[in-house]
């Protein structure tokens, strides 16, 4: 049988581990530069958790976990004979691959609340699995670097996550992201006032879909939703917003008169524009979208989404916002919180695409045994022991040679790998040493070679 791996899931080269790793302790290193501090939750959780949290579409891609045993046995014939997937599902499958970050770091705080000290700024490095439909930056098991506050309504929370996806990306050298920025709050004013409240899910869900179908194919969805042709006329302007972020401020306050709860989400946005104008960005820019909209349904106010620099064919590589009720799902009342999360895998792709990757050095050796006589071998090992005491990375070819094509391989082993110090012999304490960077061959003892490599 020939093996494979499922769609939606690769393998990674030490080289693409080694540029991951750079990705993942840069981004790292900036959340504690900030404040946040590290947290991990299982891989899977209880569907019970899970579902329900990111709206239809974010259910129908949550992978679910069966059952251990004989998980058909208690399950009644009648519903099997029924073939309804979804209602088998929940007695065949009690948990669930997690979908995101954000709602087990609700569930986390909830169930850790008494230990926490608020407000609480956490930050998450795992990977998630969703079962879409796989494509270019777009997976079925990829990695959410989240960062989240919870137990401040403060403003300057969304102001210092603009800053902070502003620090990651111009370290990473990625200089021209947009950083899109709306608030769930100018959404439903919208919807209020086009008399549509009822289908502020339907409207948001569609709208957020705009870049990906067009202005067309949103009217389409949005009609076949039971949103009437007069309320989608209303927003028609919203389809060819324009000016600078100060503009769409001023015009967003002339639609929403009509809509208190409108009105203060435009409020609260011109606090975080004006803000971040007076501190300034280093390399991103600040956008209000006000179409983006996000799918999720538990956002409640600020909304973010950064894209690539332009040019770069390539979905969100971030996004987030605040939810002001996330915790009250599962019991914990008026926690507000809001985070935001990096698609490592996009930033990858992204950063592969323009060439910002510098050569990566692999981990390796800085020292090499080689092994040409089995009775050297024990005080090879003896000297690396003493070498790896003293931090300095060695090891010895495992293999005894027993033939001059077989010394060749080992020799070849040191050059392939760029190894920077290779001892032939071992023999009374005294090392035969070659610098494979100049070609010179030297004798030595082991606590010369030490001062020699450190």
């Amino acid at each position: 049988m020939k093996p494979g791996i499922p769609k939606g899931t690769r393998d990674f080269s030490s080289t693409e581990v080694a540029k991951r790793n750079y990705i993942f302790n840069t981004i790292k290193h900036s959340f504690e530069n900030f404040g946040f501090q590290p947290i991990e939750t299982p891989s899977f959780e209880n569907s019970s958790t899970l579902m329900g949290k990111y709206g239809e579409e974010g259910d129908r891609l949550i992978f679910k976990i069966l059952n251990s045993g004989d998980y058909l046995k208690k399950v009644d014939e009648n519903l099997l004979a029924d073939k309804d997937s979804q209602k088998v599902t929940s007695k065949i499958s009690e948990k669930a691959l997690r979908y995101d970050l954000t709602v087990p770091f609700a569930r986390y705080v909830v169930q850790h609340q008494n230990e926490i000290t608020f407000p609480f700024k956490r930050y998450q490095i795992q990977p998630v699995w969703r079962a879409d439909r796989p494509q270019k930056g777009r997976f079925r098991e990829f990695y959410q670097c989240d960062a989240d506050v919870v137990g401040s309504t403060s403003l300057w929370q969304e102001v210092e996550f603009v800053q902070l996806y502003d620090t990651v990306f111009s370290k990473l050298g990625l200089k021209g992201t947009t950083i899109k920025i709306n608030n769930r709050k100018i959404l439903s004013g919208i919807a209020e006032v086009i008399g549509a409240s009822d289908k502020l899910i339907d409207f948001t869900v569609a709208l957020d879909k705009l870049d990906k179908i067009g202005k067309d194919g949103v009217v389409k969805e949005m009609l076949e939703k039971g949103i009437s042709a007069e309320a989608i006329e209303k927003v028609d302007p919203l389809f060819n917003f324009s000016g600078n972020n100060q503009d769409k401020l001023a015009s967003l306050e002339a639609m929403l008169q009509g809509s208190e709860e409108g009105l203060q989400g435009v409020a609260d946005l011109r606090t975080v524009v004006n803000n971040v104008e007076s501190l300034g960005l280093d390399s991103a820019s600040l956008e209000l979208d006000v179409t983006l909209a996000r799918g999720l349904n538990y956002y409640t106010g600020a909304i973010y989404e950064v894209a690539a620099p332009e040019g770069v064919k390539m979905g969100s590589i971030g996004g987030g916002g605040r939810y002001d009720d996330l915790t009250g799902i599962f019991g914990l009342k008026d926690v507000s919180g809001v985070g935001i999360s990096f698609g490592l895998d996009r930033i990858y792709l992204v950063m592969e695409e323009l060439g910002l990757f510098e050569a990566v050095e692999l981990p390796k050796p800085k020292v090499l045994f080689l092994n040409f006589e089995e009775s050297e071998s024990l005080d090879k090992v003896k000297a690396i022991k003493t070498l790896r005491q003293n931090n300095i990375k060695s090891e010895m070819y495992p293999d005894v040679a027993s033939s001059n094509n077989q010394q060749k391989k080992q020799w070849k082993y040191a050059t392939n790998r760029e190894i920077e110090f290779v001892v032939t012999t071992v023999e009374n304490g005294t090392l035969v040493v070659k610098n494979m960077s100049t070609g010179e061959q030297t004798t030595c003892s082991l606590d010369e070679l030490i001062n020699k490599v450190q």
